[in-house]
C-alpha cells in the first residue's frame, strides 16, 4: 500500500468501501463510522492551522520580490484562476441539469440521515473559527510583506513546515481509510450507486473542461507570441505527463522550466515566473474544486447560485496561494472556504475530498501546462527588460 500512488489508493479505497458495505454487518460499518468521526473532527481541528500555515507565508513571500515582472505574473495568475473558476461554474450550471438529470434531488435529499452513527465521538474543537483564521492569515501575510521582517517570516515558514508534515504524514495517509469508511457507510445505506454515477460523469466533464481551458490559454499566449498554440501545447506535453505522475506542481518545476524556455520565453523571465506560477497559479485545480463542489451541493439538495459561487471563486483565487506542493494540497487549502462560504458539512467535505483526489493528478497537469502559456504572456507583457528587481 505504501508503494502505491495516492490516486490508486483512492480508487482502491472506494472499491473496498463498496465491497465492505455490501458484505459486512452493521456493527463493522459502525466501526468505520467511528473512525470517520474521529478523523473528521481532527480535520476540523486542523483546518484553521492549515489556513494560517499556508496563506500567511504564501502572501508574505510575494512581497519579497519586487518590480514589474512580479506584478504582471501575479496578476495574470490570479485572473487566469478566477476565469477558470467562472468557466467551471458556467459549464456546470449549463451541463449538470442535463448530465445529472437522472439523479433526481430526492435521491440525495439529506443523505447524512442514512449513514450509521459512530459508537462514540471525541470532540476536537478548533482553537478558532474558519473566518478568524482567514482574517488572521491575511493580516499576518500582508503585514509581513509590507514590513519585510524576517523573524516572524522565518517562524511562519517553520510553522508551515510543521503543517505540511501533518498533511503528508497523518492526513494524506489516513485519507484512503476515511474514504473507505465513507463509501462503506453509503453503500450500507443504499446510496452509493447514485453517487458513483455522479462521480464518473463529473470526472469526465472535468477532464474535458481542463482541455478546453488549456487550448484557450495557449490561444491567448500564441496570439501574443505570434505562434501556433497547438504546437506550443505539444511542446508542454512533457510537463503535463510529469505532473500526472508526481501530482505536484513543485516537483514538476524543472520540466516546466525547460519546456517554457522552448516556447521562446526569455531565460530570465522563465527562471522567475515558472517557480512563482507553480505556487500561485492553479487554474486546473480551481476548475476541479468548483465543478466537484457544485456536484456535492447537488447531491445534498442545495442550489449553487451565482451570488454564492462567485465570491467563493474570488476567494479561492487568493487561497490557492496557500496550496502546498503535496498531493491534495489545493483541496486542503480550500476546506475552510467550502465550510464557511458554501456551508459544507463534514460528510460533504469528505465527499469533496474523495471526488477531488480521484483526479488530482489531472488538475495538477492542467496547472503546470498552463504555467507555460502564462510565462510566455508575462514575457511579452514585461517588455524588453524582463526586470525582476
Amino acid at each position: 500500500m505504501k508503494r502505491l500512488g495516492l490516486l490508486p489508493k483512492i480508487v482502491l479505497a472506494i472499491t473496498l468501501g463498496i465491497i465492505a458495505g455490501l458484505i459486512f454487518p452493521e456493527s463493522v460499518i459502525r466501526l468505520f463510522a467511528t473512525f470517520n468521526g474521529l478523523f473528521g473532527n481532527f480535520l476540523g481541528f486542523a483546518i484553521p492551522f492549515i489556513i494560517i500555515g499556508f496563506i500567511a507565508p504564501g502572501i508574505a513571500s510575494l512581497g519579497r520580490g519586487a518590480g514589474k515582472l512580479l506584478g504582471i505574473t501575479t496578476t495574470i495568475a490570479y485572473v487566469s484562476t478566477v476565469i477558470a473558476g467562472l468557466f467551471a461554474y458556467l459549464a456546470a450550471a449549463a451541463i449538470y441539469p442535463v448530465l445529472l438529470k437522472r439523479q433526481s434531488m430526492r435521491e440525495f435529499e439529506n443523505p447524512e440521515e442514512a449513514l450509521l452513527k459512530p459508537f462514540f465521538q471525541v470532540d476536537m474543537p478548533p482553537v478558532m473559527g474558519i473566518m478568524t483564521a482567514l482574517l488572521l492569515a491575511f493580516m499576518l501575510g500582508l503585514g509581513l510583506a509590507y514590513i519585510k521582517g524576517k523573524t516572524l517570516q522565518n517562524a511562519m515558514i517553520d510553522f508551515r513546515g510543521i503543517i505540511e508534515l501533518v498533511i503528508e504524514k497523518v492526513i494524506i495517509p489516513l485519507l484512503p481509510f476515511h474514504i473507505l469508511g465513507i463509501f462503506a457507510n453509503m453503500t450500507q445505506g443504499g446510496q452509493v450507486s447514485a453517487i458513483m454515477s455522479v462521480f464518473i460523469k463529473v470526472f469526465i466533464m472535468i477532464i474535458i473542461l481542463h482541455m478546453i481551458y488549456l487550448v484557450t490559454q495557449f490561444s491567448v499566449a500564441g496570439a501574443a507570441a505570434k505562434r501556433n498554440p497547438f504546437k506550443m501545447l505539444k511542446e508542454m506535453a512533457p510537463a503535463y505527463m510529469t505532473a500526472l505522475g508526481t501530482q505536484s506542481s513543485a516537483s514538476t518545476i524543472p520540466v516546466t522550466l525547460r519546456q517554457a524556455r522552448k516556447l521562446g520565453a526569455r531565460e530570465k523571465v522563465a527562471d522567475f515566473s515558472v517557480p512563482l506560477l507553480a505556487t500561485i497559479h492553479l487554474s486546473g485545480s480551481t476548475i476541479t474544486l468548483v465543478s466537484t463542489g457544485m456536484a456535492v451541493m447537488l447531491m445534498h439538495g442545495q442550489s449553487a447560485h451565482f451570488s454564492s459561487i462567485m465570491p467563493f471563486i474570488l476567494m479561492l483565487g487568493i487561497t490557492m496561494i496557500a496550496a502546498p506542493g503535496v498531493p491534495g494540497g489545493a483541496v486542503m487549502a480550500a476546506l475552510g472556504l467550502l465550510e464557511t462560504m458554501l456551508g459544507f458539512s463534514n460528510t460533504m467535505l469528505s465527499l469533496m475530498i474523495a471526488l477531488y483526489l480521484a483526479q488530482d493528478s489531472f488538475g495538477t497537469a492542467c496547472n503546470v501546462t498552463g504555467d507555460g502559456a502564462l510565462t510566455v504572456l508575462a514575457d511579452k507583457l514585461s517588455g524588453k527588460s524582463g526586470d525582476t528587481a
